[in-house]
């Protein structure tokens, strides 16, 4: 679930946002109240992986109001989209100041670990500017990497816009490389997206997927 799946990011160093879990309309709206408006909900189930599609997402929430029916929302579109999905609640977590979205991602295969990056959002499906490299590898590895897209433009502070903190971001990267050869158990991963914020203000995790199955035992 995303809930663990960022204590584990924060525990490889990623900056994660305040995100608590929600079973009813009255504990959503006193979650959002306790972490700061505006928020952002995303339904929680197993069998719901790709929650926009689902209907699952709601973002900019400003009052306790807001988020209950906001809550009530994203449950009814949950179980039109799958009827048979075990729904365990629905997450309440700060929205995340601007930033330029990026994709890390991992699949596990015979040869090893292979790390994705690229420019994230729903960009990733509708451009498909990515790079990939076995895991582990190391800080000279991951600045290539960043500038292999064809969106690395982006970052520079391309007419007008602020740079980007690429030093962050490389750092990201080693600390996914580093996570995943720690955890064969992890055989898929998306942090889809992690926001880079301007050059000095680091990078947050927006979302995450973390798909595990039991570690091969070795002999």
């Amino acid at each position: 679930g995303e809930l663990d799946g960022l204590g584990l990011l924060q525990c490889y160093g990623f900056s994660t946002l305040p995100t608590k879990l929600a079973r009813s309309e009255a504990e959503a709206g006193t979650i959002a109240e306790a972490i700061g408006w505006p928020v952002v909900m995303k339904i929680v189930s197993p069998q719901i992986l790709h929650k926009s599609d689902a209907g699952g997402v709601l973002v900019g929430i400003k009052t306790i109001e807001e988020a209950k029916r906001a809550f009530s929302q994203i449950i009814a579109n949950a179980k039109k989209y799958d009827p048979a999905a075990f729904l365990d609640g629905v997450l309440v977590q700060k929205m995340a100041p601007r930033g330029d979205e990026v994709i890390l991602g991992m699949n596990r295969y015979e040869l090893g670990p292979v790390i994705m990056f690229g420019m994230g959002g729903i960009f990733v499906e509708i451009f498909k500017d990515v790079v990939f490299r076995v895991a582990p590898f190391n800080r000279g590895e991951a600045y290539r990497m960043i500038r292999e897209i064809k969106g690395y433009k982006l970052f520079t502070g391309f007419r007008g816009r602020p740079k980007a903190d690429i030093h962050v971001l490389e750092r990201s990267m080693i600390q996914l490389s580093d996570m995943v050869v720690h955890h064969p158990e992890i055989v898929e991963l998306d942090i889809n997206p992690l926001l880079v914020h301007e050059e000095g203000k680091g990078a947050t995790v927006a979302d995450c997927r973390i798909i595990l199955k039991p570690a091969p035992v070795r002999p």
